[in-house]
């Protein structure tokens, strides 16, 4: 049987995951730091293990087929556990928002995967991971595509404690990494106010633009596009809980409120689609357990690749909204 190794199970994404895998009917492995975290959660196999113990993670990942990590900040944790991962030859997939992180996987383990026969799977979350994924079904089918606008609408979002360090890198980087004329860019880029006019009920809305996710390099991996750029409301971070929420009990962080749009302009035309729901990091976890169950059983390729070029976006996204994780409006072909 198929193991699924879960890095941060004892976190409340990781415990969303392991959740949805075992109701599916998956044979998981926890795994993480904290010995005493990992038994708490009365799981009959465990394994600790830890970044700053490269043979740990080895054995982690000799142990399973498929890691799943959990356990943000990427920009810490990323780089070591899908490094063991590889080294293993095993399939991996993270949850990470973090651009840079996703960009060294890209770069760093690419070829090694394609010859072993793995899979790696990058930002297979809300952020980031459900843009791509939307990004690639709104622009199906169409030609000379000029911008893709992902834009996020969120509000009642309560980070995480690792969320809480995500979010402190985000707004300390300088390094941002854009597409634009056809080509990444490189450098800081000054934040600005737009506005983006999501679809009824919420309207036209004040976003910070750019928002440096990882749409920008995953999507033209698979969208033929001369720009690409995510945005995010500016009343996300307003609320005054955003920021402290890090201990709350998991019922209370179900109440978030989102909607993802995303606006193709084409020089024939445009089209829009977006999804609406609640609960962000339940989509996450959704997102998470079924790519890591659709490349566990085969058919998708090896290397380093986004869900957009993954999966199949509209039926991936279909199979999530027959799910009613959200509801899901795409625009209708001929």
């Amino acid at each position: 049987m198929t193991i699924y190794a879960i890095y941060g199970a004892s976190g409340h994404t990781g415990r969303l995951v392991t959740s949805e895998l075992l109701s599916r009917g998956k044979d998981v492995l926890l795994s993480g730091r904290d010995p005493d975290r990992l038994a708490a959660l009365g799981h009959p196999r465990i394994l600790p293990a830890t970044v700053d113990d490269p043979e740990s993670l080895r054995a982690l990942a000799d142990s399973a087929d498929i890691v799943v990590n959990c356990a943000g900040p990427f920009a810490t944790t990323g780089l070591p556990v899908a490094a063991a991962a590889a080294a293993a030859g095993r399939h991996y997939v993270d949850h990470a928002l973090e651009i840079h992180h996703v960009r060294k996987l890209f770069d760093d383990f690419g070829g090694p995967a394609e010859r072993g026969g793995f899979t790696m799977l990058p930002d297979a979350s809300f952020y980031g991971g459900l843009g791509d994924l939307l990004a690639g079904a709104v622009a199906r089918g169409m030609a000379d595509i000029e911008r893709v606008t992902v834009a996020y609408s969120v509000a009642n979002w309560k980070l995480t404690t690792g969320a809480m360090a995500t979010a402190r890198l985000l707004f300390a980087d300088t390094e941002r990494i854009g597409f634009a004329d056809g080509a990444l860019q490189f450098g800081f880029v000054e934040p600005r106010n737009a506005v983006f006019a999501f679809p009824p009920p919420v309207g036209p809305r004040t976003m910070i633009a750019p928002v440096p996710f990882p749409e920008p390099l995953t999507v033209p991996r698979h969208v033929r596009t001369r720009a690409v750029e995510a945005q995010l409301t500016a009343r996300t971070f307003e609320e005054e809980r955003a920021f402290t929420s890090e201990h709350l009990p998991a019922e209370e962080r179900a109440d978030s409120e989102y909607t993802v749009a995303v606006q193709v302009l084409g020089a024939h035309g445009s089209a829009a689609g977006h999804v609406r729901g609640r609960d962000l990091w339940r989509v996450s976890a959704l997102i998470a357990a079924e790519a890591a169950i659709r490349i566990a059983e085969g058919g998708v390729k090896s290397g380093v690749v986004s869900p957009g070029e993954a999966f199949d976006p509209v039926e991936f996204l279909t199979a999530l909204a027959d799910r009613d994780v959200f509801t899901l409006e795409l625009p209708t072909r001929p």
